[in-house]
């Protein structure tokens, strides 16, 4: 018998493995009878093993995916050295949503001094903000602290920093772009038209001109994270999304509140995804496009 007990459906199954890890996953009919049979040829240790290595990997003809009942942060990014002051608060093993509560404390622990550089007289500067001594700076923007930006940032035109804003080095914080409550890894890009609101983004990430992480549901009730074992409630009534490193997300895209997107997953131009990505996968949407002759 293998170390696992694995329950399967036409299109779903849960595995519980020895020590008490779930995983859940989904499928088109068929491939349980092979999960079935891999599983029976297993010994020793086997059922978490082979859910690590084999389960989690996509297979792009069937849409076979798992993601483990416990999800951690750690699934979707590691905190950069850039960020390493702030460790204590954002434990690698917490689900990544439960960060999000975590920021304004981590920015308390910040001791704010007088900025050093020059602030360009359009750029308003409010309340506790620290700015490494190389970020760049634009003609005009508004930084309402609490606010930490790291080293080789790039702030440019019209961005809006609202509070409790924590980004790594050499992050994008783009041009007409709005930023709260958010975590940013080094090196993420929202360069263009971008709104990040009580979200993470990992290392490399990179939102498309336009693309949104929208963080309010429209009845304003609580965040739920819908992966593929059922609905995890959040108790967070602004949850914006989740990108696991080297994520990327195309112009105009939206993110729905609560939206997990694995490592290097990538969310299509133009689609407006919800629920868990898993890594190294594309969501996309296709419309059709009807042209016609002009009749004037």
């Amino acid at each position: 018998m293998p170390a696992g007990r694995l329950f399967s459906g036409p299109a779903s199954f849960q595995l519980t493995a020895e020590g008490g890890d779930q995983y859940f996953g989904l499928f088109p009919a068929g491939v349980a009878q092979l999960v079935e049979h891999h599983l029976a040829k297993v010994d020793v240790e086997s059922s978490s093993l082979f859910a690590r290595s084999i389960l989690r990997k996509p297979l792009v003809s069937s849409g076979f995916f798992v993601i483990r009942g416990a999800v951690k942060a750690s699934d979707f990014l590691t905190l950069p050295e850039s960020l390493a002051r702030f460790a204590p608060f954002f434990p690698a093993e917490l689900p990544p949503w439960e960060w999000l509560k975590h920021i304004g404390a981590a920015l308390e622990s910040v001791e704010f001094g007088p900025l050093f550089q020059a602030i360009p007289s359009g750029v308003h500067v409010e309340g506790k903000v620290w700015l490494h001594g190389n970020v760049k700076l634009p003609a005009y923007a508004t930084i309402i602290g609490p606010v930490w930006i790291g080293e080789g940032c790039d702030i440019r035109p019209g961005a809006f920093l609202r509070g409790n804003v924590i980004a790594g080095a050499g992050c994008v914080l783009g041009n007409a772009s709005e930023f709260k409550n958010c975590l940013l890894g080094d090196r993420v890009q929202a360069p263009h038209y971008n709104y990040v609101g009580d979200s993470i983004l990992g290392n490399h990430a990179h939102l498309g001109a336009g693309a949104i992480c929208s963080n309010l549901r429209l009845d304003q009730a609580e965040v739920s994270v819908r992966l593929p074992g059922g609905t995890v409630a959040t108790g967070l009534r602004k949850f914006g999304a989740v990108l696991g490193e080297a994520a990327e997300v195309g112009c105009n895209a939206v993110l729905n509140p609560g939206s997990l997107l694995g490592r290097r997953a990538l969310v299509a131009p133009g689609t407006v995804f919800s629920g868990y990505l898993p890594p190294a996968t594309i969501a996309r949407s296709r419309q059709s496009v009807l042209t016609v002759p002009r009749r004037d």
